[in-house]
């Protein structure tokens, strides 16, 4: 992971985008969108790399958005010199829908992009594939980010309890645990990597997870984690059966939910509405464990945008269950963590290489 702290600006302060695309008209088109924003503030663009990486010394922009597939110096390898010695540009990839840029764009997070978006289908209206962009990229180049006001609000008075992680401490839990749920979004995939393998080869829950991608995008990342894991990573058919020790990641536009049976529970992979404007939705996933084992689950949510969770985890905790946040510091953004601290929810906030000791800690403890 690459945390780094949300950066305040300042009354009129502006965040500096830098775009990089080979194609004339997507480098356009991005700068028409962004600049529609009185808060951004387009300072350059470049056609491949190697221009990009010069740029970058020229302008020092606050953000990039970056093309996979460039000419000269794509934006993989731009992407490993520039983290060589630059680590707190924020980047956020564009990519295709297609097998190939769904890897590339895992590879990319992995070298340390901050996010991504992917580009726009040929609806064949300039004005739809501009509403499109600005709706998908603004929120993501604006969420690393802090905006003061002349009259800022009074302070928000967190809790004592969440003054400091409480490393050693197990969850207090009221039934015996029967699944780990975690809820993540921006930042999740290197979050992921970064915690499924420490899970050992013994551990006898199943495990849920959304992580807010589209189709194609959560295959790669269930195979990548397949291959780093001591567990079985992979996307659910419908009505498969949740085995011990098995990790299920929800297919991209799919709503991942655990349903009671009379054979017992299963998993449904369902088209129904977006719940905060997601599929797969957190909440949709910790609505159904609430139904399906009431009080007896670990939920987790960590990194992302937004404040998708906090309502199921609202149902869990009303029942019983643990639910851990991951704490700011950590977090690439605090988006969907700090929802449910702010609203009393989290039982404990760590950091994100003390969420899987805790929860193994109360699955041995309970």
């Amino acid at each position: 992971m690459r945390p780094i702290q949300a950066r305040s600006l300042k009354p009129g302060e502006k965040i500096r985008v830098l775009v990089v695309d080979d194609s004339v008209v997507i480098r356009r088109l991005v700068t028409h969108a962004l600049e529609q924003d009185p808060a951004l503030e387009v300072v350059g663009v470049a056609a491949n790399g190697a221009l990009a990486l010069e740029r970058v010394a020229q302008l020092n922009p606050d953000v990039i958005t970056l093309d996979i597939e460039m000419p000269e110096l794509d934006g993989l390898e731009m992407l490993r010199r520039l983290r060589r010695a630059d680590r707190d540009t924020r980047v956020i990839m564009f990519s295709t829908m297609t097998e190939r840029g769904a890897a590339a764009t895992i590879d990319a997070l992995s070298l340390g992009a901050d996010d991504y978006v992917t580009k726009a289908s040929n609806s064949g209206s300039l004005d739809v594939s501009m509403a499109n962009l600005r709706q998908e990229l603004i929120p993501k180049v604006r969420q690393f980010f802090r905006f003061e006001t002349a009259h800022p609000a009074a302070p928000q008075v967190r809790p004592a309890a969440f003054d400091a992680p409480r490393f050693g401490e197990c969850l207090k839990v009221r039934f015996r645990p029967r699944a780990v749920a975690i809820g993540v979004s921006t930042g999740g995939p290197v979050a992921l990597t970064s915690i499924l393998p420490t899970f050992p080869a013994e551990f006898r829950l199943p495990i849920f997870i959304v992580q807010h991608m589209p189709p194609l995008f959560t295959k790669f990342l269930a195979e990548r984690l397949a291959g780093l894991s001591q567990l079985a990573v992979k996307e659910p058919s419908p009505g498969e059966k949740p085995r011990p020790g098995c990790v299920y990641i929800a297919p991209g536009d799919y709503h991942m939910k655990v349903l009671n049976s009379p054979d017992g529970a299963e998993i449904a992979l369902d088209q129904s509405p977006p719940l905060n404007s997601c599929r797969p939705a957190v909440d949709a996933l910790f609505s159904s464990l609430a139904d399906a084992y009431g009080g007896a689950v670990i939920a987790a949510v960590l990194t992302g945008m937004g404040q998708d969770g906090l309502r199921g985890a609202q149902k869990l905790r009303a029942l019983g269950a643990s639910i851990l946040a991951q704490d700011e510091a950590s977090s690439v953004v605090w988006g969907m963590p700090g929802a449910l601290v702010r609203n009393g929810v989290a039982d404990v906030v760590f950091p994100l290489d003390a969420i899987v000791p805790a929860i193994l800690r109360t699955v041995e403890g309970a």
